[in-house]
């Protein structure tokens, strides 16, 4: 698992669960000063775990190589789903509370709730809850494109020599063969190489232009920029495969 992939709308819902989680301890209803959501394991279980279920397996299913499936299902499409449920079913608690009066339990629960709800729904909407919550570590000292990296790989500063250029008589990669580069990737004249990190992940296509992808970056990982290709750049992976990265917005250099 890897939590350096969790973006700022995943940080939105893991404070929202927490929130509803202490509510659930408050009071449900202000003319019963003793009740909290445990007096009843249907609004306890039921309802307010279930918002931290639904948290939890949007988190989980963030922070896995891949997303899992159960039943066919997306762990994280069934996270979403249960937090909108959670908060209609707080929403329709509140409306009915005027009867016996609602407490601050309910109040700040169904405040959590729809908090929750709205950042699972808006984070694969908008831009901004899709950057990283943790940035990657900057490198303590970027070393020059074909100099020896000291430390490991994933930042510069590396054991291995990362990105130096063929020496005589070894292949370069793909073969040797030169790469069809497509019209609008031409390089750009006096670019400098450099290593960058993604905000969240992204694919990386091949330098021919297929439309289909051949990795994808991850956040909190030091790749190298190669060369500027029109408005992406040609990108150097940890295993030597090359290929551009189209969409070079919010990077963060090294």
């Amino acid at each position: 698992m890897n939590i350096r992939s969790l973006t700022r709308g995943d940080g939105v819902v893991i404070g929202a669960a927490v929130l509803l989680f202490i509510a659930s301890f408050l009071h449900t209803y202000s003319s019963l000063l003793t009740s909290n959501a445990w007096d009843a394991l249907g609004l306890g279980l039921g309802v307010y775990m279930g918002g931290v279920i639904g948290a939890a397996l949007i988190v989980v299913n963030r922070c896995l190589p891949q997303p899992r499936k159960v039943a066919g299902l997306d762990l994280g499409a069934v996270g979403v789903a249960f937090t909108v449920l959670v908060a209609w079913i707080m929403f329709w608690n509140l409306v009915d509370a005027p009867q016996v009066g609602a407490g601050s339990g309910l109040i700040l629960g169904f405040i959590a709730a729809l908090v929750l709800a709205a950042g699972a729904v808006a984070t694969p909407l908008v831009p901004a809850l899709q950057a990283a919550l943790m940035p990657a570590p900057r490198p303590a000292a970027p070393q020059p494109y074909g100099g020896q990296p000291q430390g490991g790989y994933g930042c510069p500063g590396t054991q291995q020599p990362f990105g130096g250029q063929p020496q005589q008589n070894q292949p370069s990669f793909g073969g040797g063969q030169p790469q069809q580069v497509p019209q609008g990737q031409q390089p750009v004249a006096g670019f400098s190489p450099f290593w960058f990190a993604v905000p969240a992940p992204r694919p990386l296509f091949a330098e021919d232009g297929s439309p289909a992808p051949i990795a994808e970056l991850a956040p909190g990982v030091w790749y190298l920029a190669v060369e500027q290709r029109g408005q992406g750049l040609l990108t150097e992976m940890q295993d030597g495969r090359r290929g551009v990265l189209q969409d070079a917005s919010n990077i963060q250099r090294g």
